[in-house]
C-alpha cells in the first residue's frame, strides 16, 4: 500500500462518510455535524478530495441516478477501510504519547 498517512482532516471525515453510501450533501451535512460546525466542506474540496480517494481506489461510486441531476452515492472500499484504519492507529499513538509526556510535564 502506498504511503497514505496522515490524512487531511478533510479526507479523515469524509471516509468517515462513507462507510454507508452517502452523496455529496449528506457527506457535508454529516462532516458538519461530526464536527459540530467546525469542519465546513466546500462544493470544490468535497468533489476535488472524491476525485483523488476515487483514483487511488479509497472510495468507488455506490449507486448513480439516471435523472438530470446525476446524484451519486460513494461508499468506502476494502483498501479506504485500510487506509482508515492506518490512520486510526497513527491517531491514537500520536494521542497516547501527547498525553504520556504531558503527564510528566504536570507539577
Amino acid at each position: 500500500m502506498e504511503k497514505s498517512t496522515p490524512l487531511t482532516e478533510a479526507l479523515f471525515y469524509i471516509l468517515l462518510s462513507v462507510r454507508k453510501p452517502n452523496h455529496g450533501y449528506g457527506i457535508i451535512q454529516e462532516v458538519e455535524k461530526l464536527t459540530e460546525g467546525r469542519v465546513v466542506l466546500g462544493a470544490g474540496t468535497l468533489y476535488g478530495a472524491i476525485q483523488a480517494m476515487t483514483a487511488k481506489g479509497w472510495i468507488r461510486i455506490y449507486s448513480a441516478e439516471t435523472d438530470s441531476r446525476k446524484k451519486k452515492e460513494y461508499i468506502i472500499t476494502d483498501l479506504g477501510r485500510k487506509v482508515f484504519a492506518e490512520e486510526i492507529k497513527r491517531l491514537a499513538e500520536l494521542l497516547h504519547n501527547g498525553q504520556l509526556m504531558w503527564r510528566q510535564m504536570e507539577p
